[in-house]
């Protein structure tokens, strides 16, 4: 039998259990090996909590672990680019959670540095690997809704704490950064290409610097436009979709994570019909299961750091165009 790949964690970020852990305990080529974080006590009862062996006192003593073989990567923004770097320096594979960097001057030396190693780095945009997407691009390629004019993406939350960290710009914080990505990922996966920033317009936060909406409009080189928004505060919740053809529409309702319901709408001169996709396997298990294969056997990932750097390209745009600046990279 083939030796299960070991996991490191950085950090006890809230977002693991649903990421990693519950997925890793439904795949046998996995195993949740050990976990550090800033303060051992939080380490320690994170382990304790979720059965993971060990417990290192540093980042750099768990990636200096020779039993180690990927790290998961679910810190603060502003440490992905960072630690995705230490994390290829000490020969381990990388899953780490969006966005992949900073800003793209950052996503760039990542990219040169994964692109100098044999390892696998993949950007956790999991929705991507969910049977939905699949089925939004199936009806997009056989063409039902002709080809494609406009396409529009939403993703809003409501979250009034002002301390958590998302609403810390030092943290490579905003609504695009959290939010927004899926949005203008989702589009650029759709369309295929790599779009021209119109323009954007963003709501400041209590710290002008930082993003509490975002909203911009895209060019393709198709000539279809794109519509992208999120924001951290709004009364309701939503993660929704619209393709517009020249033959129907396709509207797609939980496309970040589908697990927790999710349906696609098509329209066509003909009729009109909803499906919903089966929420199992995750987004996450789906994703975990991709990584592993990539490990395992060399298979490509789609959020790889190529994809991960045209991205960051696009979100450092619609910074520029609403008057912001891109989020430092810190050292």
């Amino acid at each position: 039998m083939t030796t299960p790949i070991r996991f490191g964690i950085l950090g006890a970020a809230g977002i693991t259990p649903s990421a990693l852990i519950e997925p890793a305990k439904a795949n046998r080529d996995v195993e949740l090996y050990a976990v550090a974080a800033r303060d051992r006590g939080r380490a320690e009862r994170f382990a304790e909590e979720h059965g993971i062996a060990t417990v290192h006192e540093t980042y750099e003593a768990l990636l200096a672990d020779d039993q180690v073989d990927a790290v998961y990567i679910p810190l603060p923004n502003s440490e992905h680019g960072k630690w995705t770097i230490a994390a290829l320096d000490a020969g381990k594979h990388v899953l780490v959670e969006k966005p992949f960097a900073s800003n793209v001057e950052e996503a760039e030396e990542v990219a040169r540095r994964a692109e100098q190693s044999d390892r696998v780095v993949m950007e956790g945009f999991h929705y991507r690997y969910h049977g939905l997407m699949q089925e939004v691009l199936k009806l997009v390629d056989m063409k039902i809704i002709g080809d494609i004019t406009e396409i529009e993406a939403h993703f809003d939350i409501n979250l009034p704490d002002r301390t958590n960290i998302r609403y810390i710009q030092d943290l490579a914080g905003g609504a695009t950064m959290d939010l927004g990505c899926y949005s203008l990922h989702f589009v650029r996966s759709v369309m295929r290409e790599e779009p021209e920033v119109v323009s954007a317009e963003a709501r400041p936060s209590d710290d002008p610097r930082l993003d509490e909406a975002l909203s911009a409009e895209l060019r393709f080189p198709s000539g279809a436009i794109g519509r992208i928004s999120s924001s951290l505060l709004e009364d309701e919740e939503r993660q929704s979709a619209v393709i517009e053809g020249t033959k129907g529409t396709i509207e797609v309702e939980g496309f970040v994570k589908p697990q927790g319901g999710n349906s696609i709408t098509l329209t066509t001169e003909q009729d009109v019909t909803t499906v919903k996709v089966p929420s199992e396997p995750s987004s996450y298990a789906a994703q975990l299961a991709v990584f592993v294969d990539a490990v395992r056997n060399g298979t490509p990932v789609l959020s790889n750091p190529e994809d991960s750097v045209a991205e960051m390209r696009v979100i450092d745009a619609m910074y520029r165009a609403a008057g912001l600046e891109p989020r430092a990279t810190t050292r």
